[in-house]
């Protein structure tokens, strides 16, 4: 179980994300971004070792906001062979330096999202210790487990991010949120496992979106 420790971050997660988007190639703002929190969860680490969040936010400083879901790692020491995907280090209140990666690029991220679509994990909330978050779906119509996937690149696209799995698999990350089909009817047939979830609108509306989808085949 991961301990939620209500402290303060320097820089804070807004911060270092506000440097880091623009870098990304589904990033569709054009200027620096004004990000506002608007929902995520989290995964346990079954070796109590990583913190693992999944951070909604929406950007706006463009015409029109536009939200992304960006998964992070945190961890008391540096991931070797992940330079590329440092987003930025923290000095936290309790556990002093941590270094925060984009969760994508994280192999321990990756096992736990495989494990929360199949229901051998449990989506955690956010912002309190030890409460599963019931906001966040998922679904599996597969037959058996799918074997953790060995370490290989992630890759970023214009509107997410593609993580290669086992047995010809693909784990897809939705970076863009956008409203979610309505009912798994309007999913495709290739899509095994899905995590769906809500965020808030700056209008205090709340919307679903698709966050992840595990399918047969890579991506077309």
């Amino acid at each position: 179980m991961a301990v939620i420790h209500h402290t303060e971050l320097k820089p804070t997660k807004l911060e270092l994300l506000s440097s880091w988007l623009p870098s990304r190639p589904w990033y569709a703002g054009s200027g620096e971004p004004a990000l506002v929190k608007a929902g995520g969860f989290r995964l346990d680490d079954p070796q109590g070792e990583v913190g693992i969040e999944f951070i909604v936010v929406t950007d706006t400083s463009g015409a029109e906001p536009a939200t992304y879901l960006v998964p992070l790692t945190y961890r008391g020491a540096p991931l070797d062979g992940a330079e590329h995907a440092l987003v930025g280090t923290m000095e936290h209140g309790v556990l002093g330096r941590r270094w925060a990666y984009d969760g994508c690029q994280d192999p321990v991220l990756a096992a736990q999202l495989l494990a929360l679509i199949e229901g051998r994990a449990e989506a955690q909330d956010q912002n309190t210790s030890d409460l599963p978050d019931r906001d966040i779906a998922r679904s599996y119509t597969g037959t058996r487990p799918t074997p953790i996937p060995s370490p290989a690149p992630a890759v970023d696209d214009e509107d997410g991010t593609e993580l290669p799995a086992p047995q010809g698999m693909s784990l897809r990350l939705h970076r863009v949120l956008r409203p979610a089909p309505d009912g798994a009817a309007a999913l495709p047939p290739e899509v095994t496992g899905q995590v769906t979830g809500s965020w808030q609108a700056p209008d205090g509306s709340r919307t679903r979106s698709l966050y992840a989808t595990l399918r047969t085949g890579a991506r077309a």
